[in-house]
């Protein structure tokens, strides 16, 4: 008679910390560059000038002005915050940033733990 053995499984809440991930890489140097990025948010193509890369609850968050989305400008520049992990296949630009009026980098959402700054 065969013995059924146990197969026993790890899976983690988030992966082992290893360094920066490829996409936390690529909006890191976006910034410290000033360029723009492009890349697929919630199934349309955002053109996103980052402005602060920075964790919260331990997840690496962007936070940037929508330039273009769907090949459409928007009807008014604001900063909204993104989850590095659901920008798709990010890649720099050549497209400068242009730094936002009232950006604070010194601002209490990103006392947690900054990763990078658009210098002003």
């Amino acid at each position: 008679m065969e013995r059924i053995r146990k197969t026993l499984s790890l899976k983690l809440d988030r992966p082992l910390a290893a360094g920066p991930t490829p996409d936390v890489e690529v909006v890191r140097q976006a910034i410290v560059h000033h360029l723009c990025l492009r890349a697929t948010y919630n199934r349309g193509m955002i053109i996103l000038a980052p402005h602060i890369l920075y964790e919260k609850h331990g997840e690496p968050h962007v936070d940037g002005v929508v330039i273009e989305r769907n090949d459409a400008k928007p009807l008014e520049q604001k900063l909204g915050t993104f989850k590095v992990s659901g920008l798709r296949a990010p890649v720099t630009i050549s497209e400068a940033v242009t730094p936002i009026a009232g950006f604070d980098p010194r601002d209490a959402r990103y006392a947690e733990r900054t990763i990078a700054v658009l210098e002003l």
